[in-house]
């Protein structure tokens, strides 16, 4: 069986879900991982216990992730409880402030998961750059190589 990395995201305005596409491009560099993008509404249970790596995109919300990803997180916490130790996982945020809120409240709540973060986040401030747009190819390409080649 193959590894694989799930990319789960939400997106209003359409920042976050560029900033996906570039994580997918990057991830879809490796041959070794296959790589799922889902919208977090869309992505459940059965993906989350699917996968051996997880991406997850938020815009930061009034300093908080987005009401939609923290939908997935509640959705899949009970029902994956206890069956995701140890799953590597990084984040992406797009900020209007500095999105440190965000990343605080999802990194609580993967802590509760027993998730390991295995990248720092990439945070775009304000518009998406291009600059950003290659941190984001970046960390896609940094998590699926590390998954396929079991470094995590």
């Amino acid at each position: 069986m193959g590894k694989r990395l799930l990319i789960v995201y939400h997106t209003q305005t359409g920042n976050t879900g560029r900033m996906a596409e570039a994580v997918l491009s990057g991830a879809r560099a490796i041959d070794e991982t296959e790589t799922t993008l889902l919208r977090a509404a869309d992505a459940g249970v059965d993906d989350l216990l699917g996968c051996h790596g997880l991406l997850l995109g938020t815009p930061e919300n009034f300093g908080y992730m987005s009401g939609m990803m923290k939908d997935f997180l509640d959705r899949t916490y009970y029902p994956a409880e206890g069956r995701t130790v140890g799953l590597p996982y990084a984040l992406f945020v797009s900020a209007g402030n500095d999105g440190r809120g965000a990343i605080r409240e999802i990194d609580r709540i993967a802590l509760g998961y027993g998730w390991k973060k295995v990248a720092e986040p990439v945070i775009a401030r304000g518009p998406i750059t291009a600059e950003g747009l290659v941190l984001c190819r970046e960390l896609g390409t940094t998590l699926a190589a590390g998954i396929g080649y079991g470094v995590y």
